[in-house]
């Protein structure tokens, strides 16, 4: 089993920061690419930010220069700090992450964490 945990999400005031953290724990044998999504309402999921295992970056241009992706291997976390929010950055920020298990046989899938909602109003 493994579980990925989003936290960080809240309210902030344009122009604001906000540093979101997500958790995978569970039968993990390794950690491929991790990365974050977002969803506003009405709108299809859109990637934000990937990270691969040894630190390459990958940005949205809605977001490039605004946000930083980083991670920790050591703790299998990734974190997402937001700089500069813009009301259209209001949505529903999801973590995934590629994970490599070894249950019998090694699987390789990927992991979704529940989401955590940031609202940027003033």
């Amino acid at each position: 089993q493994v579980q990925l945990v989003e936290s960080g999400g809240g309210l902030v005031q344009p122009g604001g920061s906000l540093n979101l953290s997500c958790a995978a724990s569970g039968s993990i044998f390794s950690i491929n690419t991790m990365g974050w999504y977002r969803q506003a309402p009405g709108k299809q999921r859109e990637l934000v930010a990937t990270i691969s295992n040894v630190g390459s970056t990958n940005y949205a241009d809605s977001v490039k220069g605004r946000f930083t992706i980083s991670r920790d291997n050591a703790k299998n976390t990734v974190y997402l700090r937001m700089d500069s929010l813009k009301p259209e950055d209001t949505a529903v920020y999801y973590c995934n992450a590629e994970i490599v298990r070894f249950v019998l046989t090694f699987r390789r899938d990927d992991y979704w964490g529940q989401g955590t909602q940031v609202t940027v109003s003033s």
